[in-house]
């Protein structure tokens, strides 16, 4: 005689094996979109740095002028 509740604890367990597979597919899947996505967004990292950069240099000279003419 076999247990009923064996039964439903091994159809049960091949669901959630089943679904965690799946949950584990979709988020290797996100995982190479969010790749794709920063390296195309890699060249406007660098100009967003180079602009931040720019401007900081751009602030202390203008603290710099500031000094001289008082």
């Amino acid at each position: 005689m076999e247990n009923p509740h064996a039964e439903r604890q091994a159809v049960l367990l091949e669901r959630i094996l089943k679904n965690a597979s799946a949950c584990t597919e979709l988020i290797m899947e996100l995982n190479h979109c969010v790749e794709e996505i920063l390296e195309a967004n890699a060249s406007v990292k660098v100009a967003a740095d180079l602009v931040t950069k720019y401007r900081k240099n751009v602030q202390y000279n203008l603290e710099a002028m500031k000094q001289e003419t008082s």
